[in-house]
C-alpha cells in the first residue's frame, strides 16, 4: 500500500562571512503547504525590503487563491503560484515606485507547494529548488542567470561560469519589471525523498553533490540540523553572501 508522507520543515538563514546585513528571507504556511525563499537585491535596504514583501505578498495571495479554488490538483496549484508570484511582483515594483530611496530593488523567489505526495515548484531568478531521492539529487529549477543562460547556450563551460565575475547577474527577478514571468516544475515527493529551496548563498559555495551527502548524513536528526550543517559548510567555503536552506522531509505518515 503507498503511504503518503508526512512533511517536516525546518528552515535557517544566516549572513554569512562577508555581508554586513541579511536580504534573504522565507515563509511557510505549512496547513496549506507552502513554502517559500527570497534573496534580496538593490542595496542592504532595499534587498531587505524587496524578499520580505515578496514573501509576504506571495503567501497572502497564495492562501486567498488557494482557499478560493478550494482544490489541490497540480491545475489549480500552477495557476495560484502563479498569480501570487504576479501580485508580489506589483508589490515590489509599487514600493520602489513609491519610495526613491528603494528604486532599483527587486529579489529572486523559489516556492513550493506540496500536497499530499505532489509537489509544485515556481522560481524566478537564481534561488533554487533541489530534490534529493534514494536516486540521487537533482536540481529542479533553472537558474534565471547570465551565466547561466551561457552555460545552455553552450557558450560557457560549467568551469568558466564558475569563475566568471558574472555569476550576480540574474536575467529574471520580481519587482524589476511589470510583467515577471515564473517556472513551474512538478515533482513526486515519497517518504525518504527531501526538497530545498535555497538562495544562491549556499550553491556558491556547496555542490549538489555535497548537499547531497549532508541530507544523506543528517537522515535520523531534525531537518533543522540538516539546515545548520550546510550553512557552516557555505561559511567554511568562504561565505561570500547570506544564506538560507528551507529543508522539507518527506517521512513516513
Amino acid at each position: 500500500m503507498f503511504v503518503l508522507p508526512k512533511i517536516e520543515a525546518a528552515a535557517r538563514t544566516d549572513v554569512g562571512l562577508r555581508r554586513r546585513s541579511n536580504q534573504d528571507s522565507f515563509g511557510t504556511d505549512e496547513e496549506l503547504g507552502l513554502y517559500v525563499v527570497c534573496d534580496g537585491m538593490g542595496g542592504a535596504a532595499g534587498g531587505e525590503v524587496a524578499s520580505r514583501i515578496a514573501v509576504d505578498t506571495f503567501l497572502e495571495i497564495a492562501r486567498q487563491e488557494l482557499l478560493t479554488l478550494n482544490d489541490k490538483n497540480a491545475d489549480c496549484t500552477r495557476c495560484a503560484l502563479t498569480r501570487a508570484a504576479a501580485a508580489a511582483n506589483r508589490a515590489v515594483l509599487t514600493r520602489a515606485n513609491f519610495d526613491i530611496a528603494l528604486r532599483g530593488m527587486g529579489t529572486t523567489l523559489v516556492a513550493a507547494r506540496v500536497t499530499g505526495d505532489s509537489v509544485t515548484v515556481l522560481n524566478v531568478g537564481d534561488s533554487r529548488a533541489y530534490l534529493f531521492t534514494a536516486n540521487g539529487a537533482s536540481q529542479l529549477t533553472l537558474d534565471h542567470s547570465y551565466v547561466a543562460e551561457q552555460v545552455r547556450r553552450g557558450l560557457l563551460t560549467e568551469a568558466e561560469a564558475e569563475r566568471s565575475s558574472f555569476q550576480s547577474v540574474i536575467t529574471r527577478a520580481i519587482g524589476v519589471d511589470q510583467d515577471v514571468t515564473p517556472d513551474l516544475y512538478d515533482a513526486t515527493l515519497t517518504p525518504g525523498d527531501s526538497l530545498l529551496l535555497c538562495s544562491d548563498g549556499l550553491t556558491r559555495h556547496v555542490t549538489r553533490e555535497e548537499l547531497a551527502q549532508i541530507v544523506t548524513d543528517t537522515a535520523n536528526e531534525p531537518a533543522d540540523e540538516t539546515c545548520a550543517r550546510m550553512i557552516a559548510l557555505a561559511n567554511a567555503h568562504g561565505g561570500s553572501d547570506n544564506i538560507t536552506c528551507l529543508l522539507l522531509r518527506a517521512n513516513p505518515a
